[in-house]
């Protein structure tokens, strides 16, 4: 089983739990994840993200339990100067195996020229690009915080700019509601939604909407607790889904968008 949305850092505005790769790798034991995709939390806030991935990367090597059960991807800024050369260091020197975007919270839009540019770069190398549609609920805000929230149709412009790119979408906690022309798009992209999103209450209909492959679990965590996007697979029911689409969902479409 692979978790394709976990976490380590801080957030500013949230005390977190379990949010270091030891304690991560407890629960991961505790519920039968073998593995967990990673980015550092920090580099969302970090006005130079790249420590930010410097110290997931020196997390990861601390420890030889770490290094078979965490794949790492990196946080980049296309606004920040200097991205590519983060760029190349994460995954050059680091072997991290994916990128995470958080145009909200880097301030630049995700048709941004730079942005465009990063996916396309990526996409060269061979690298899924991630995107949250939200971090953290926004009823509950600092007044830092930011007050725009994501709905599915939102990253499709992205998708129409690189539409041969891999793409991980995050917490569908809003709207799915997509035109036909949209959801044909989604379905023809090499694209996974993860399974920790609010959104995803009925996720026997969204497979059937959108495809099977089209899912991952996920747990957000631990900003989300660790049990929810596993209980949407395991609550399908049997004409929704067989144990061999919930092992896709469970591993074999991440195996799929990641590449490994």
């Amino acid at each position: 089983m692979i978790d394709i949305n976990a976490y380590i850092g801080h957030w500013p505005f949230k005390q977190l739990k379990y949010n270091t790769c030891d304690a991560l790798l407890q629960r991961m034991n505790q519920f039968g994840v073998d593995i967990s995709v990673i980015s550092n939390l920090n580099g969302i806030f970090y006005k130079n993200m790249q420590r930010a991935n410097d110290e997931l990367h020196d997390e990861i090597k601390s420890n030889r339990r770490f290094r078979n059960r965490f794949l790492p991807f990196a946080v980049i800024n296309p606004i920040y100067a200097g991205w590519k050369d983060d760029l190349t260091k994460c995954i050059e020197k680091f072997g991290m195996v994916g990128i995470r975007l958080y145009p909200n919270y880097h301030d630049y839009t995700l048709n941004d020229p730079k942005c465009i540019e990063l996916v396309k770069i990526a996409r060269d190398r061979g690298l899924p690009v991630a995107l949250s549609l939200r971090m953290v609920d926004s009823r509950q805000r600092s007044w830092m915080d930011i007050e725009h929230e994501w709905e599915l149709k939102d990253i499709i412009p992205l998708i129409k700019e690189v539409p041969d790119a891999r793409y991980i979408i995050l917490n569908v906690a809003n709207s799915t509601k997509l035109t036909e022309e949209e959801i044909a798009l989604i379905r023809s992209t090499n694209i996974v939604v993860d399974t920790s999103g609010r959104a995803l209450t009925n996720l026997g209909e969204m497979l059937e909407k959108f495809g099977k492959e089209k899912f991952s679990f996920g747990t957000h965590s631990p900003i989300l607790d660790y049990l929810t996007g596993l209980l949407r697979i395991e609550a399908l029911r049997k004409e929704e889904a067989n144990e061999g689409i919930k092992d896709m969902l469970k591993s074999g479409n991440t195996i799929n968008i990641l590449g490994i």
